[in-house]
Order: structure tokens, then sequence, then C-alpha cells
């Protein structure tokens, strides 16, 4: 079997096998690349050791056995007879659900994720949205300080589960999508610069040195990420990724590192004839990221919208800080600009940066399902001191309107484990290093973050204690009990009401209108024929919507239509889906 690596600055690099020593040769026709050979099969164990140092894993490594610090160990990918036929799923008209694997059971694998599926599929979602799964240290973790961009984590069980868990979900008809963490590595098991340039200090992001995007080596850099991402959806079937902060990828070339792994998934896509996608997280609020390339845009094929999430959040919990700040003056008005025009920050000043932020989007050319709308995510609840989901802060009204919101709004609606049910256990940020020092640093370091703001230093849960991950994984006997069941039922009715009403995947965004009272917390939208009212406050509220016919498709409350001149009257933190053809 040949082995190849990347050493541009080695002077020899020696091939490590199943216990064998062989030096490697440069490669004649690819500068910095050495090649070698050695008797190897599925599952054999091998590294790399450059000018005689350290035996280390591979760069490209498919599957780290023991871990990041461990050999790599070769995956045979034909090995695996797929069971499920397979044409794939768009995004357009989709419903995602995002899900943590190490929390989502209790036993934290992919075979027992995949056991679970079946509720998906009840509940109506069409793709399941997958966490970070790439090698990092100890068993558990969010997954977003992974090294081994092309490997799956071990604890989860490894490449062949991946491939089960997969193969599971395109049975039940449900997509895949992963998300993929391209702008930093962990900082433990992190080999790559013992090999070549894979950072640089040319720029700086939160987490050191920018992995090498426009400095000398990129070019090989840049390959590593798009044949990593390709990868994924190639060798495992996954049908898109979710891209992990792409503000700080930092990129001066003339063609950005986004741009060139679009094309490349673009034309994946049209060699396998499957739908794939890219998803960015981002705050920059610019339309180039999902603007197609012939128009000088990225070509990316949608973004998460925090805006949406930030105005939905102020406006149902009523918190000012950092940056709800700007969003909780007007919550109503917030959400109604975003409903209306995806950014609420289209060049706005912005408190909480001090600066002006964004650009405006063109509703009659940016399709809807282009943004990705949520009332909860990973971020949102897990970045909070205690990890409190929002059903934690509201009421289970409160929570329906947050729902209606979502799933009947013009985005890609998506969802956070748990939410569907409004889960009682928290979801906190915890850890597992391995390494004592850096296990204290990321202790220390999360305490002093809230005591910043005003939280004891007890009130945080230590990342560290195994405590802190049991307390996050869901707790599958709740949708069987009230209110849990109640909420359940809700979210089912609402994805099916997606489903089966046209006006409510129409990817117009300029066809949605808004009409709000700021001050009563009242707001109604309306789609096509399909119109949507939320009352927020605690009282009955009168809802004007026009002398039209009309009938209750849906309501969180009983709701009677509204009466000869339009009007309609909701209970207090309800909500109601009527048409009104």
């Amino acid at each position: 079997m040949q082995f190849e690596v990347w050493a541009p600055q080695a002077d020899r690099v020696t091939l490590h096998c199943e216990g064998v020593a062989g030096a490697m040769e440069p490669d004649p026709e690819r500068v910095g690349w050495w090649r070698g050979e050695a008797r190897a099969r599925d599952g054999s164990r091998y590294g790399f050791a450059v000018d005689d140092g350290p035996v280390r894993p591979d760069p490209r490594s498919r599957r780290q056995p023991d871990g990041p610090d461990g050999l790599s160990a070769v995956v045979d990918h034909d090995r695996y007879t797929w069971r499920a036929e397979w044409s794939g799923r768009p995004l357009p008209g989709s419903v995602l659900y995002e899900l943590h694997v190490g929390t989502y059971t209790r036993e934290g694998t992919l075979d027992a994720a995949a056991d679970r599926l079946g509720h998906l599929v009840e509940l109506g979602v069409t793709h399941v949205e997958l966490m970070p799964l790439c090698p990092f240290p100890g068993r558990h973790g969010w997954g977003y300080e992974g090294v081994s961009l092309w490997a799956v984590h071990e604890p989860y069980g490894g490449p062949e589960a991946l491939k089960r868990f997969v193969d599971r979900a395109h049975e039940l008809g449900l997509g895949v999508v992963l998300d993929v963490v391209h702008n930093h590595l962990g900082p433990s098991g992190n080999y790559l610069p013992y090999f070549g340039p894979y950072f640089t200090d040319t720029h700086h992001t939160p987490w050191g040195s920018a992995v090498n995007l426009d400095a000398p080596g990129s070019d090989e850099v840049r390959d590593y990420l798009v044949g990593s991402a390709l990868a994924w959806l190639r060798d495992y079937r996954i049908d898109g990724l979710r891209l992990d902060a792409v503000h700080t990828l930092v990129d001066t070339r003339a063609c950005h590192f986004l741009e060139e792994l679009s094309t490349a998934v673009d034309a994946l896509a049209a060699d396998t004839g499957r739908p794939l996608f890219l998803v960015a997280e981002t705050e920059l609020n610019d339309p180039r990221l999902i603007a197609p390339r012939e128009e000088h845009g990225m070509g990316l094929h949608a973004q998460w919208s925090d805006d949406f999430h930030h105005a939905l959040h102020a406006a149902l919990t009523g918190e000012s800080q950092g940056y709800y700040a700007d969003f909780a003056r007007e919550p109503l008005a917030a959400v109604a600009k975003t409903l209306t025009g995806g950014y609420f920050h289209d060049g706005t000043y912005s408190s909480f940066r001090g600066r002006h932020h964004g650009r405006p989007l063109d509703r009659a050319r940016v399709a809807g399902h282009r943004l990705l709308g949520y009332s909860q995510t990973h971020d949102q609840v897990g970045n909070r001191a205690q990890g409190d989901r929002l059903a934690a802060l509201v009421s289970p009204g409160l929570l329906a309107c947050a729902a209606a919101l979502t799933l009947t709004g013009p985005f890609t609606p998506m969802l956070f484990m748990g939410e569907e049910w409004a889960a009682g256990t928290p979801w906190q940020f915890f850890t597992d290093h391995t390494d004592p020092e850096l296990a204290e640093a990321v202790r220390r370091g999360r305490r002093r973050e809230f005591a910043a703001h005003g939280w004891a230093e007890e009130d945080v849960p230590d990342p560290q204690d195994p405590a802190t991950r049991e307390r996050s994984c869901l707790d599958w006997s709740e949708p069987r009990q009230e209110p849990h069941a109640r909420v359940l039922a809700w979210y089912r009715e609402l994805i099916a009401l997606r489903r089966d009403q046209p006006d409510l995947t129409d990817p117009g965004l300029g066809e949605v209108k808004v009409a709000y009272d700021e001050e009563a917390r009242w707001l109604a939208f309306r789609r096509g024929d399909v119109c949507v009212a939320v009352n927020l406050a605690k009282e009955p509220a009168a809802i004007p919507l026009g002398a039209r016919p009309a009938r209750v498709l849906a309501a969180w409350e009983p709701v009677e239509p509204p009466d000869a001149e339009g009007g309609l009257r909701v209970p207090g933190e309800s909500c109601v889906v009527l048409v009104q053809p």
C-alpha cells in the first residue's frame, strides 16, 4: 500500500507501519510531498517521523483508534456495504435538527443516536445536523476542539459507526448535515505544525495563529481543508456541511477559500447526482457569502441567522445584556425587521460592536431558505453560564410562540435537540481534557469569563466534572410527561403544517407582511394565505387581521375565528395559525 504526506520543510521522512520503519522518497511531481510503501490493510497502524523526530499521526488520518495522540489506522472505505438507496435531499423546504452525539443519549455513541432517529421521523424534520465528530482529547466534549479533520471521534464509534448512522438516517428518509471546523484546531493533539506551515502568524484569531489560507504554503493547506470537506460528502454520503465561524477564516487572496470550497462541493454534487450544500455560521451579515459566484459572491448555499434568534430571544425573555441590547430596545420591531429583511444589522449601528455593521439583503433576489432561523442552538444555550434552555426562562405558552415564529417563518427552520419537548435538562459547557494544565486553564477561564458578568464562581459548572456532561444528556422519559408531551405535539403539528401549506415554503422574503404592537406585545405576519399571530403578553390581545374569511389551522389555546371586522382575540402567551384564502 502506498502512503503519502506533505512535509515541505523536511530533509527526511520515515514511514512507521505495524512496527516496521522505512524511508520515504520525495514525490518528483509534487513539491513538498513524500511517498512510500508498506504492507498494510484496513486497521493497520502507522505514522510518520520528520527528520528523525517522534512518530506522529497522519494529517490526513482517516481513523485515530487511540485518540489524537496515537498512531493512525488505515481505513478501507470500500469494505462497508451501503444499504440505503439515496438520491439526496436538498436544502429548500427542509427542517433541520441540531444534534450532539455525546448527549443525545446517555450512551453518547452514534449507534445509540441512530436508534433514536425514529423520533425525528415522527417529529417531521428532514435533516439531522451533527455537531463536530473529529477526534478530540478524552471521551466527552462539544467537538469544537477537534483535530485530525478526516477522522471520526473513536468514543462515538469511529468511521464504521458514522456510516451506519448515515445509512440508517437515509433509510428513514432523513438527510445528514455535519458541522465542520476549519478556522482552528484544538489546543491538544494538533500535530499539523510538525509537518508544515498549516498555520500562519500573518493573521491571528481568538484561538491564536490563523489557519494558513493566504501565506506561503497555503495552496496545500487549502487543498487539505477542501479535501476533508469532500471526504465527508463522498466517503460518508453526508448531504451538507455546516461551516463553523467562517468570519474567522482570514483570507486575502483574490479567490477566497470559501469560494474555492463551494466550487468543489458543487462539482461533487454534479458528479454524484446528489444535492449537496454548505451552510455558514457567520456574524458578518454580508450577503456576498450566499450570493452566487457568477455575481462575485462566495457561492455558499445558506447561513445561520443569529439576528432572528437575538430579536426573538429579547422579545421572549426581556434580556438586554451584551449583543441583545440593540434588539431589546424594540424587540417586536426587531423580529419584524428580520422576518422581512433577513438581517437586523444591515448597515445599522451595533452598540455591542461600537460601529455600524452589516449590509442589506436584496429581498427580491435572496430566497428565504438561504437563512436558517432558530430560537435555540448549542451556542445560544451552552454559552450561557448555566446552560439554561429557553424552557427554563419562559412559560410553555411563550415556547409555543417561539416555535410558531420559527416553524412558519420564511427561513429554513432549525431546532436544537430536546427543544421540541421543552427539555428540562440544561446543556452546559463540558470538556474532558487529559492534560491537567489545560484542564485547569479551561476551568479558570470559564469561571473568570462569567465572574465578569456577576456570576459567583461556585454557580458556574466545572467543565471537567463528569457530572456537567451527565446533566446535559437528554432525558428520554420527558416526552411522555406533561407539559413536555403537549409541547412535542405542538411542534409536530407546526412541522406538518409547514409541509402541507405551500405558502409556508414560499422562498420570497419580499412577500412576508408583518404588523405588530410593541406596547401590547403582539405580532402577526402573513405569507400568502397563511397568517400567524402571536401574543407575548399575559393578557388577551385583540389583533386586527382584516375583513377576510379565516379558518384556524392550529392554535396553542382554543381560539375563535376572527369576527366580521377581522378582529382576532388571542389568549395571553399564546399563538394561532390561520388561513385566509
